[in-house]
């Protein structure tokens, strides 16, 4: 049986990124997301709902995050989603959370300099690579005998 576990996610940030570290150095960061829906009513009254969502960045997306991101920043976030469960210690019930675990982040919106926001996104799976040079010109033909174009060849 097939399975697939993708979340895409457009929203707010609710708070500036928390980050922190793990015993080994592998940063952390929590986000708070709003994502925002318009619903309307039976009697065409619209009105918008709001669903907060917690996500969790790793390694260097997460130090990108931290160091970028800030309250009100809209963000595109794609990753999955992971259920979190634990005995609580105050009353020893059974606890769970559902979270998002980001593998990738697109920053939209304006950046706060004003400058246009970027068309890339950052991958948990990704390094920064150069962009790719232009294609070359296609070569001139020498041959003068040649009077047939090539896209006129039938095969």
């Amino acid at each position: 049986m097939a399975s697939l576990n993708r979340v895409l996610l457009i929203g707010n940030l609710t708070r500036d990124p928390e980050l922190r570290y793990t015993p080994k150095g592998t940063a952390v960061a929590d986000l708070g997301l709003a994502v925002n829906r318009v619903v309307s009513s039976d009697e065409g009254e619209r009105r918008e709902e709001t669903t907060f969502i917690d996500v969790v960045l790793w390694s260097r997306l997460a130090e990108i995050a931290q160091q970028y991101l800030k309250k009100g920043r809209s963000v595109f976030i794609e990753g999955r989603l992971q259920l979190d469960t634990w005995d609580d210690r105050q009353t020893g019930q059974k606890r769970s959370k559902l979270r998002v675990i980001a593998e990738n982040l697109q920053m939209l919106g304006t950046r706060p300099d004003g400058a246009e926001p970027s068309t890339g996104g950052i991958s948990s799976t990704s390094t920064r690579r150069p962009a790719p040079a232009p294609p070359a010109a296609p070569p001139e033909r020498n041959d003068p005998d040649l009077d047939v174009e090539p896209d006129d060849i039938p095969f």
